[in-house]
């Protein structure tokens, strides 16, 4: 029964036996590593989160208490306050990290620790650090004493005594979640080892089997394929399994009854093609004398688009010298464009420095006004003064004086500049009107030259269009001409594809055939091949390419064309229309 089974079904069947196994125990290892993971997560977010908020809360408590300790030794310091507040913000810390651990899950018997260390730590705050700090607000030395010495030690002990129980009791709980952690990893290595084991041994047997079930059908293949290799057809193939192997050895007897039927048609038409092959060489001798009839029209033809060419290239050459000089002008137009944009630069800079310069005399002018109010002043206080303030004075009115010259000397000054503004302004409008005339002649320009770049461009592709049509014709007539050789040379082939065929029926003669009674032949083919090389004439001589250089008319016509070989009488009228 096994053996009957098909191969696939065996391999469905064994795959899917050892992907049952493999999916156990990949479910089985995730089961492990999400069990792992919790435990892990567990031990972080309820052991160490909490130790850590415990331990936390513990330090600041304790950084607190010395903050307090340096303001007992000195209560008059100048840093009091600042170290107060700093205790404030410690005792607020440790309030927050001690709310983090009060807000995380309590395991069995650990709200009664907590309970007992947030009594103990309210009890060190309210009683021992905050009274202190009262004290120390109130100056009372004795009471900071009595606080700090003893009451705040004796609470602070307590309050620690009772936080390091607590945190034994997460050492412990942490301590359980490894052991059970590791009782899992023991129980789950033991079904993993069991499971590889079971598949090893499975593979082993399914691997076995599917060899023994495979290796004997295929041993008999390879000897048929040999015996066909050294051309014996007629062997007879016997297959009664039922399974994929079986099928191939079928299908192995269904190929030799075709390779058989194969055989027997190359032999039958290896005559025929020996029969066409002749008929095709007597074809290919009428070709060869046509083909260079036409290679003497595409020569003529080819020393007409050569002159063609000439003219066209000499335009293409005039194109590109105007295009050249529009170029240069468009250049020198932008040059120009370049200078008056600079000239504008200029003016404005003129016009800019003139109004700096307004501003500057408008500032002397204003110092000369202080100056002569400032003169003033002084020669009233000179004349209060009496004979003592004379000479002070003298000299006051000399200063008002050259204050006033200064002041006229100024205004004349501004009104020059503001004359100059004005007319510096009237030339920089000019200067901007010849700015726009000058960019609308270097657009002009620019679009003639243009213009005149597309008209080149267009001769230069017409240029080149005609060269390529004069290479074309030139290609077609040396193509014409090897034509006429590679024809006779089709002939030959075809005569050598005769005797290959001659050959190919002996070949085919070697295999041996069931029920057939065939015998070598040998097609009678010489007699045609002798009758064909007698119409054979000799290879028509090559011509040389055409060269692209334009020449004159005179001398293209007086160049004689080839002459056509004569035809035979016997030609049909197909062929003179070709």
């Amino acid at each position: 029964m096994f053996a009957n089974l098909k191969i696939r079904t065996r391999l469905i069947g064994t795959m899917a036996l050892l992907g049952v196994l493999i999916i156990f125990i990949g479910v089985k290892g995730i089961v492990a590593l999400h069990t792992s993971n919790n435990v892990l997560k567990d031990v972080y977010s309820n052991s160490m989160v909490s130790m850590k908020a415990i331990y936390e809360a513990q330090i600041q408590i304790d950084r607190a208490r010395l903050s307090l300790d340096r303001v007992a030794l000195a209560p008059d310091a100048a840093n009091v306050p600042e170290t107060l507040k700093r205790s404030q913000d410690f005792i607020e810390g440790s309030n927050k990290f001690w709310s983090s651990y009060y807000s995380l899950p309590f395991g069995a018997g650990e709200k009664e620790l907590a309970d007992k260390v947030a009594a103990q730590r309210d009890a060190l705050i309210k009683d021992g650090l905050l009274a202190a700090v009262k004290a120390i607000n109130d100056k009372n030395k004795a009471e900071i004493d009595r606080l700090m010495l003893s009451e705040v030690t004796r609470l602070f002990r307590l309050y620690t005594d009772s936080s390091e129980k607590l945190s034994g009791y997460q050492l412990k709980a942490t301590a359980e979640q490894y052991d059970a952690s590791q009782s899992a990893y023991d129980r789950n290595m033991v079904i993993a080892v069991g499971a590889i084991v079971v598949g090893i041994v499975l593979a082993a047997v399914s691997g076995y089997l599917l060899l023994g079930a495979v290796m004997g059908p295929l041993t008999q293949s390879i000897a048929h394929f040999q015996a066909m290799a050294h051309g014996n057809l007629s062997n007879h193939i016997e297959h009664g399994r039922k399974d994929e192997m079986g099928e191939m050895m079928e299908g192995l007897q269904q190929m030799q009854e075709r390779l058989a039927g194969t055989v027997r048609s190359v032999r039958e038409g290896s005559d025929a093609i020996a029969t066409a092959s002749s008929e095709i060489a007597a074809g290919n001798l009428d070709l060869s004398r046509r083909t260079e009839q036409q290679a003497a029209s595409l020569e003529e033809t080819a020393s007409s688009l050569e002159e063609l060419t000439s003219t066209v290239r000499q335009n293409s050459d005039n194109a590109r010298q105007a295009n050249t000089l529009a170029t240069s002008a468009s250049d020198i137009a932008v040059k120009g464009g370049e200078l008056v944009t600079r000239v504008i630069d200029t003016m404005g800079s003129i016009t800019q420095s003139s109004d700096k310069i307004a501003d500057i005399i408008g500032v002397i002018d204003g110092i000369a006004f202080q100056t002569n109010i400032l003169a003033l002043n002084a020669a009233v206080e000179a004349a209060r003064a009496g004979e003592q303030g004379r000479g002070f004075a003298v000299v006051a009115t000399e200063v008002r004086n050259l204050a006033q010259r200064s002041a006229a000397a100024a205004k004349d000054i501004k009104a020059l500049i503001t004359d100059s503004v004005e007319k510096v302004g009237s030339g920089s409008a000019l200067v901007n009107e010849a700015g726009t005339t000058m960019e609308e002649i270097v657009t002009s320009v620019k679009r003639v030259t243009d213009i005149i770049s597309e008209i080149s461009s267009a001769g230069r592709e017409q240029e080149i269009g005609i060269e390529q049509i004069n290479t074309a014709v030139a290609e077609m007539d040396t193509v014409t001409q090897q034509n006429a050789a590679l024809v006779e040379e089709a002939a030959a082939a075809s005569q050598a594809m005769q005797e290959q065929a001659v050959k190919l029926a002996e070949m085919v003669a070697v295999f041996q055939v069931e029920g057939s009674n065939i015998a070598a032949r040998k097609t009678a083919s010489a007699p045609v091949r002798s009758a064909t090389r007698t119409h054979t004439p000799a290879a028509p001589a090559r011509k040389p390419a055409l060269k692209l250089t334009p020449k004159p008319a005179a001398a293209s016509a007086a160049k004689p064309a080839a002459a056509p070989r004569k035809a035979p009488k016997d030609e049909s009228q197909e062929w003179e229309e070709f």
